[in-house]
């Protein structure tokens, strides 16, 4: 996709931001406008992948699907490509629901660190998805992991538990795992 499809006057609708199509960078839309990501890096990928390894058998035991970099629907004209999205939902089509979700995490990488920590965080408490993993990467040299799993109180989200190195982050709740901080570090 060349530049010249992103320039746009006035505000993305979602018919026009889905008509994008596949891309090779991130584009997300965020309340008519577009937040444009590069492709995460290979210790993001890396980590990616061990995690949804992690993820999925346990998603699909509590009957639930797991997708990696999916299209989701936080509310009219804000779609954002989570890193993880866990949820109750069909296996066709190309979004998936705010109200489907169980969880959702996010990989913080250097380009993305602000909006993961924060903004994310805010639309999906706004979007009442009910757990937030949020893994962060020591972003120097990528060689240990701290999981923060939050869970949704009323508006906001409140840090219910925390992994670092050599620990295990325990979910339970709408799926049961366990996941190694160290395991996603595993190259």
């Amino acid at each position: 996709m060349s530049l010249a499809v992103l320039e746009h006057p006035g505000p993305w609708s979602e018919q026009q931001y889905l008509a994008l199509g596949e891309t090779l960078n991130r584009i997300e839309l965020i309340d008519g406008g577009l937040w444009v990501s590069p492709a995460p890096n290979k210790p993001h990928q890396d980590i990616s992948f061990l995690l949804m390894t992690m993820i999925r058998p346990a998603a699909r035991a509590a009957d639930l699907r797991a997708y990696e970099a999916a299209n989701l629907r936080l509310a009219p004209d804000r779609i954002v490509i989570p890193d993880l999205v866990v949820a109750d939902t069909d296996p066709h089509g190309g979004v998936i629901e705010a109200s489907e979700v169980a969880l959702v995490g996010e990989i913080v990488s250097p380009s993305n660190a602000a909006n993961d920590r924060l903004l994310k965080m805010q639309f999906y408490a706004a979007a009442q998805i009910e757990w937030y993993l949020l893994v962060e990467p020591d972003l120097v040299a990528f060689e240990f992991v701290t999981l923060r799993l939050f869970r949704l109180a009323g508006q906001h989200f409140a840090e219910h538990a925390v992994a670092g190195r050599g620990e295990t982050l325990t979910l339970s709740g709408p799926l049961e795992c366990r996941i190694g901080a160290d395991a996603l570090l595993d190259w």
